[in-house]
């Protein structure tokens, strides 16, 4: 599953907020809808090319600092992770993010609640708890065919078949949202997908941050968790490193991370010199597209 990580400081280049003039809660929630429907709308368009592109999704993880305060957002089990001062000047983390993955209890719950005429809808297949022993995710952005009917996937394929047709949605888009004013204790954010929180705990990646100079931090935490995969697997970190990406796939999962610094006294700036990062991505079309996460797709 594809990840997307995104952070962004007083301004968001999209005409949500545009229109709105401001950052709220249903700023960010209409964002994420519209980032469902626009890549739904691409699949309709997609899907005579490259049929399985129905089966492609990602998490998302979306963070915004707006006038001194915080708005998280996620779908998937990307993380993100304040770090606080506490106690004794004691480096402090604290979980902004809630996982939506079927590894968690409070998940199982809630899809055996939502679909109660499913005693399929949680799986344990080969120790690992899946949603239709399928996908660990219950939130996510895509993953077409297990929300629409319309999107059904050839069931030759193995790898994405439902023991049945699908009747209703399975997986959802809708974001958890979390608020916050910061205050002078909140130093800095951890961005993360999975593969990082696999191998260093909450507390273990804020203190690595608060230790260490801010250059090269997020490079820090993503060499660390590697160690620390290599070291579940009785290998040296070098060794690791060796292995073609195909093969280290089964060693450890991708890892994205970014690390904001919070800065309070540029928050109190009313129009801060900051520059803006613009990343562009394939432009959409009704022609294939060469956009690399669709390379080996038929």
């Amino acid at each position: 599953m594809c990840q997307i990580l995104i952070c962004t400081t007083y301004t968001i280049n999209s005409w949500l907020a545009r229109e709105s003039g401001t950052i709220s809660e249903d700023v960010v929630r209409n964002a994420f809808s519209a980032t469902e429907n626009g890549f739904l709308a691409l699949v309709r368009r997609m899907r005579e090319f490259k049929p399985l592109i129905a089966a492609v999704g990602s998490c998302c993880l979306v963070g915004v600092i707006w006038r001194g305060t915080l708005y998280v957002a996620n779908v998937g089990d990307s993380r993100a992770v304040i770090g606080c001062l506490g106690r004794s000047n004691k480096i402090v983390a604290e979980q902004l993010t809630r996982d939506h993955n079927a590894s968690v209890e409070e998940v199982r719950q809630e899809l055996r609640s939502l679909h109660p005429d499913d005693s399929h809808i949680v799986v344990l297949k080969h120790g690992v708890w899946r949603i239709k022993g399928i996908i660990q995710v219950s939130r996510s952005i895509g993953d077409a065919y297990l929300k629409k009917p319309e999107f059904s996937v050839d069931p030759s394929v193995q790898r994405f078949r439902l023991s049945e047709p699908l009747r209703r949605p399975v997986l959802t888009a809708e974001p958890s949202l979390y608020t916050r004013v910061l205050c002078p204790q909140d130093k800095f954010l951890i961005f993360a997908s999975d593969g990082l929180w696999e191998h260093l705990t909450n507390q273990q990646a804020v203190e690595i941050v608060h230790n260490y100079p801010r250059a090269g931090i997020a490079r820090r935490l993503v060499k660390r968790a590697l160690e620390e995969a290599a070291r579940k697997r009785e290998m040296s970190y070098a060794d690791l490193k060796k292995l073609d990406k195909g093969i280290r796939r089964f060693f450890h999962d991708d890892i994205t991370v970014i690390v904001i610094f919070i800065d309070h006294e540029l928050l109190q700036e009313s129009n801060p010199s900051i520059p803006e990062l613009s990343i562009r991505g394939f432009t959409d079309a009704v022609m294939p597209s060469t956009f690399s996460v669709l390379d080996g797709i038929t």
